[in-house]
């Protein structure tokens, strides 16, 4: 694959992203209107009836998009997980840029937010699914600039168990708090720790990979 070509993939990739951001805050604009005409805040007004089985569906079916923008950009699975990350990181930060241009939210990055229905309900304040976007974006990138040189990435044992354990940590602080996100009350504190100790194991995966690849390769 040329430079030129490898790069126009990455930005179509970026311009999708962006795009999907704002397809998705335009909806929870409306949803917030409809919905919360009094103002977004917890504790939250459930959602009822076949309404949160379609915006179960809209969740799933906007992961599935990102899956296949991903499919199509990369030859190989590696390769395609990186267009994966690079999409959804892009997303999720531009979903955020989009709500900020659009209703003036949030008013912080610790603004607290419902931010996916799948399996549970996740909560957390904005900065923390932000600060994995952003390691998905550079983590990504690295990938994209290997396969581009003509390496294969090549993930470790440890890496995926690292990864795995960062995964899991994060997920927790997200939908452990069930009776914010389940039973309408205030949320407790949000876990920061886990958030950080999460984003450290993400960091070390991905550095044990990196390394690995450049060695081998």
């Amino acid at each position: 694959m040329s430079n030129g070509s490898f790069r126009a993939r990455i930005i179509w990739v970026i311009i999708f992203g962006v795009a999907m951001a704002f397809v998705e805050s335009a909806i929870v604009v409306y949803l917030r209107a409809i919905f919360y005409p009094e103002g977004f805040g917890f504790p939250l007004k459930a959602l009822v009836d076949y309404k949160i089985l379609v915006e179960i569906m809209r969740e799933a079916a906007t992961i599935f998009m990102l899956l296949s923008v991903a499919y199509l950009a990369g030859r190989i699975r590696w390769e395609r997980f990186a267009y994966f990350m690079l999409s959804f990181g892009v997303w999720d930060i531009f979903y955020y840029v989009w709500l900020k241009v659009l209703i003036d939210w949030p008013s912080s990055i610790f603004e607290w937010d419902i931010l996916f229905l799948i399996p549970l309900p996740w909560i957390g304040p904005v900065i923390a699914p932000v600060s994995v976007a952003l390691l998905m974006i550079v983590f990504s990138i690295l990938m994209l600039r290997s396969f581009g040189k003509g390496r294969d990435f090549r993930p470790s044992a440890a890496s995926h168990v690292l990864a795995l354990a960062g995964t899991v940590i994060i997920l927790y602080s997200f939908m452990h708090d069930l009776g914010a996100t389940l039973h309408q009350r205030m949320p407790e504190p949000y876990r920061y720790d886990l958030l950080l100790a999460g984003d450290l194991l993400f960091i070390a995966a991905f550095t044990v990979s990196y390394i690995r690849t450049v060695r081998i390769s």
